[in-house]
Formats: C-alpha cells, sequence, structure tokens
C-alpha cells in the first residue's frame, strides 16, 4: 500500500492521543479522579507528546484534519497525501473510542444507575461528552452560542495551529531543538484548552471530535451523542478547528514567514520532499 508507513503512524498516533485524552475525560466523569480542567489538560498535552514522539518519524505526526489540511495550503505536504492522513486519523480515534468504551463499559452503566440517567435521553449528555464535546456542556454556567462555539473552535485550532508552524519551520530561529517541540506542541494544547474548554470542551480536533462521538451513538446514546439538531456538530467541531487550521496557514505563510526571512538569519524551512517531485 503506498504510504503505508503514514497510515500507520497517523492511525497509532491518534489512536494513542484520543485514548489518553477521552480517558481523562472518562476518569473524571465517572470518578471524580480529576479535579478541575488544568489536570484535564495536562493530560491531554502529554497525550499529544507521546502521541508525537512515537510516530513523528513515520507521518510527520499530524494527528488531527486541521493539522493535515493546513500543511496541504501551506504547501508542506502533498494534497496526494491527504486521504490517507484522514482515513487514518478517524480510524485512529474511533478504534480509540471503542477501546474507552470496552474499558469503562461497566462503570458507565453503574454510573447511569445511580444517578438515575438513561442513555440516549437528554440527561444522558452527562456521560455522552465522556466522547464528543458538547457547546452547551451538561453542568456548565458558561452560555454559549452556536456562533460563539464556531468561533471559540476557530480561534483555539488557530493558536494550535501557528504554534506547531512556529514549532517545526527552519525559519524560526527562537524555536526550541527539534527533540523537545512535541512537549511544546503538547503545552500548547494543554494551554489551548485552558482557554477554550470551559465554552466548548475543546474539540481543536475533527477526527477527535467525530470518531468517539460516533461510538457513543452506535453504542446507546443515539441523537444524546449529538450537541443540538441544528448542524452544530458539523459546524462548531468539524468546520471549525478546520477554518482555524487553514487561516493559521495563511498566516504563518503570507505573513510570518517572509518577516522571518527578511532577518539576517537563513530561512531553512522544509517543505514536503514529495512537492519537488509534482
Amino acid at each position: 500500500m503506498r504510504y503505508s508507513k503514514e497510515f500507520i503512524g497517523e492511525t497509532l498516533g491518534t489512536f494513542l492521543l484520543v485514548l489518553f485524552g477521552c480517558g481523562s475525560v472518562a476518569v473524571s466523569v465517572l470518578f471524580g479522579a480529576y479535579q478541575g480542567i488544568l489536570q484535564i489538560a495536562l493530560v491531554w498535552g502529554i497525550g499529544v507528546t507521546l502521541a508525537i514522539y512515537l510516530t513523528r518519524h513515520l507521518s510527520c505526526a499530524h494527528l488531527n484534519p486541521a493539522v493535515s489540511v493546513a500543511m496541504v495550503i501551506g504547501r508542506r505536504m502533498s494534497v496526494r497525501k491527504l486521504p490517507v492522513y484522514l482515513i487514518a486519523q478517524f480510524m485512529g480515534a474511533i478504534l480509540a473510542g471503542l477501546a474507552i468504551y470496552l474499558l469503562f463499559a461497566p462503570s458507565i452503566s453503574a454510573y447511569e444507575t445511580a444517578h438515575a440517567i438513561i442513555r440516549g435521553t437528554a440527561e444522558s449528555a452527562q456521560t455522552a461528552k465522556m466522547f464528543g464535546e458538547f457547546y452547551s456542556s451538561p453542568g456548565s454556567s458558561a452560555v454559549v452560542s452556536l456562533p460563539l462555539a464556531i468561533g471559540a473552535e476557530t480561534f483555539g485550532t488557530f493558536l494550535l495551529l501557528l504554534m506547531i508552524f512556529a514549532l517545526t519551520e527552519g525559519c524560526n530561529v527562537g524555536r526550541p531543538n527539534d527533540a523537545l517541540a512535541p512537549m511544546f506542541i503538547g503545552l500548547t494544547v494543554s494551554s489551548v484548552i485552558c482557554l477554550i474548554a470551559p465554552l466548548t470542551q475543546a474539540g481543536l480536533n475533527p477526527a477527535r471530535d467525530f470518531g468517539p462521538r460516533l461510538v457513543a451513538w452506535a453504542t446507546g446514546w443515539g441523537n444524546a451523542a449529538f450537541p443540538d439538531h441544528i448542524g452544530g456538530f458539523f459546524y462548531v467541531y468539524i468546520l471549525g478547528p478546520i477554518l482555524g487550521g487553514i487561516l493559521a496557514s495563511l498566516f504563518f505563510v503570507h505573513v510570518l514567514e517572509p518577516a522571518m526571512n527578511r532577518s539576517s538569519m537563513k530561512c531553512n524551512c522544509a517543505n514536503d520532499k514529495s512537492l519537488k517531485k509534482e
């Protein structure tokens, strides 16, 4: 299979990222294991860091459709690879959602019984949020409209992608050593989650949201796995991150990179080798 190592890398890396991240939400909901957003955000960041270290030699560790689309827009990856990356990312996220459900299914049932929650009803969003995000989060005091939720996800993903470009491009002489870049990307994820999660649970990644949400839909939550009936799931957690990634790519390529190139240090940004062959 062409691009087999990229497929393996993106599937495995996205699986690991979602397993640790959504797993931290699950143990927080079911067992009260974490007290506050910061602790969950740090687990997400650690999961991202470990996933990048594990797979970046295989696929450059995008692990997020928004990242892959942004890299294509910025000509850091050939568009020919994009379908492979997207399929692998969504597959990895679905597998992680299944793993979380299998691990915690008895505990979820016990939690539902203890709190008189009937799976599939609107109240069952309290447990469905372990899988997919809700921009009107159950029990949250935040007032979030659909436009605000879209804007929050777009802005959060914009910040994440901007830092990914800044941490991995050779033209930024102020970036840390390549060996440390995954750690700083993970810290960026944690920081953005702390900012955005009170509003939307901070998806920032269409695969991370849709994969586990699909598992919830298929295992009894049904329509309760979706935040509303007016397309909010798609606009907030799919379109928003993709738009944020595209905006970050255009901003970096057309604004920041030229500014960095005008410095006294030579820019040696390495584009995808496959682009040079086309």
